[in-house]
Formats: structure tokens, sequence, C-alpha cells
């Protein structure tokens, strides 16, 4: 496949240019070679340089707008010469693009490409399965993972601890929205389309509205997780943590249960914080940022 088109050489304000030539003129040596010692380098099993100047890549993925020269490389830790360096490189690959009037840089196109290759090839299941392993090695508790089926939030994946929690769940079973953490985790962030016909069955059923649900619903994205205590199974307790993709939708749950006595219920207990933990790192792989939701 032939390589995109990319500019040359970087465009600068003519203060800015001046900027960073002065800078150039009073960098230090270090900076100015990007070297380090041989005995260094050979206790390290990576380039420095790649490193360092992956800095820029990452304020820039982090910054919702277009930055100048001197403010990108403060918010990087180096001086306007190293980061101008850099960037010259990277205008050169197309990883970032600098706008010809304002001189302001921003990710360019080949970065754009990469992000969304990635996200072609991640599989969130895939992935979370990988993850629940050491969660379930740590907690040494019965884990698993729920997603959006066609018949409502459904088991796809199953860990038991040591000492397996009396639970007949398995594979493929499909969870009530309202008497189980990961039905009610479903239930808060799925949008109502979806959840709404096994939402009416399941309030039939119980005798209760939408007018009772919904305060506990709203507590549960309030604390960013679902908890129940022994009420789908007596004497079982279990949390369910959401995993968010790209587009700021709910790819799946993390549950979490074990038997009363031994589970820490707790918001912000162990349980609940390595689930958050483990979340918060899925959510990532799989392109969330937090508050687009």
């Amino acid at each position: 496949m032939p390589s995109p088109s990319r500019p040359g050489s970087s465009v600068l304000p003519s203060s800015e240019q001046a900027e960073a030539d002065d800078a150039l003129d009073s960098a230090d040596p270090s900076d100015a070679t990007d070297t380090v010692d041989t005995t260094e380098e050979k206790s390290r099993s990576g380039i420095q340089s790649i490193e360092v100047g992956f800095r820029l890549l990452d304020v820039l993925t982090n910054e919702p707008r277009a930055m100048m020269l001197r403010d990108l490389a403060q918010r990087a830790g180096m001086s306007p010469a190293k980061a101008h360096r850099y960037l010259v490189s990277f205008l050169r690959l197309g990883a970032v693009s600098q706008d010809p009037v304002s001189g302001r840089y921003e990710l360019g196109g080949f970065a754009l490409q990469m992000g969304l290759a990635r996200l072609a090839r991640v599989d969130g299941v895939k992935l979370a399965r990988i993850a629940l392993t050491g969660l379930r090695d740590r907690l040494d508790l019965t884990v698993g993972i729920a997603v959006w089926g066609n018949q409502g939030p459904t088991v796809v994946h199953w860990m038991e601890s040591s000492y397996p929690a009396k639970a007949s769940l398995k594979l493929g079973d499909v969870m009530p929205l309202l008497s189980s953490a990961t039905g009610l985790l479903f239930a808060a962030w799925l949008p109502r389309s979806k959840t709404q016909a096994m939402l009416d069955r399941e309030l039939a059923a119980t005798r209760q509205s939408m007018a009772d649900i919904e305060p506990v619903l709203t507590e549960i994205r309030a604390h960013g997780a679902a908890r129940v205590e022994g009420m789908l199974l007596p004497t079982i307790h279990a949390f369910c943590t959401p995993v968010f993709d790209s587009t700021g939708d709910l790819a799946l749950g993390l549950i979490a249960l074990g038997h009363e006595g031994s589970f820490d219920t707790r918001w912000g207990g162990e349980i609940d914080t390595a689930l958050r933990e483990c979340a918060g790192q899925l959510s990532y792989e799989l392109g969330y940022k937090p508050g687009e939701r």
C-alpha cells in the first residue's frame, strides 16, 4: 500500500520559529544529541529517543485542541527546540499535522489510521478473558463476563475461585435485569429502547413500576457499578462493573461474586477497587475516554 503524501518540514510563525532557533542555540548537549551513555543504553531494552518523542504524542492525544510549540513542549517536559526536532519527524510521518497559519500542532492522519486499525482488531471479550485471569488470582473469587445478547444480559465467560460459589450459573445464562448485579448494570447504562421490553416483563411479574426502579438505576450510575447482596441467590453477593467502548457505549460487564462473610461488599473496598481498575484498563484498551458518555 503506498504511503500517504506527507509534508517535508514544519511551518512556524516567525516569532515561534525564532524562539525555536534561539532554544536550539542554547540547548544543552544532551538535548542536542539525544544520546545516552553506552553503559546505560545496555541496561535498557528499548530506544530512549522514541519514548521521549512519544511524550509529545501523548500530550496531543489528551489535549482536545491544537497546541502551540511552547505549550506542547512544556506539557511534555522538554525544551521547545528538542520538541521541534521530534515534531519535524512526526510531520514527515504524518503522525502530527500543523496549521500553516497559526503554527499549532495536532494529531495527524497517520495517527488516526493507526487508532482505527487498533479498534478494528480489538476484541473486548478476548481482552477481558485475559484480564480476568489475573483478577481471579488476585481476589480468589468467581469472576465472569457478560454482554448484551438477543435475550438480555448473557454470561459469556466464567472462572471459578479456589472455593467456588454455590451458584447455578453457567455460560449462556441470561441474567434478570432487576434481581442481579449484571442485569441492573445493563438496565442502568443501555438505551431504554434495548431494555424496555424485558423491563416491562419483569416489572409486571413483580408488580413494580418504572417509578420504583428508576432510583435504583440512578444510584447505580452514581456509584459507577452495580451491587447486590443475596438478591438473586441467597447468601451470594456480587458486583458488576461496566467496560465502555470507543463510542462511550457499554461494551460488557465484569462480574465478581462470592459467599456472604467472605465477600467485601463495600464501595471502595478491595473487590470494588480491583474491578474498577480492571474495567478502567479494558475501557482504555477499547478506546474509551472518560467524559465521552
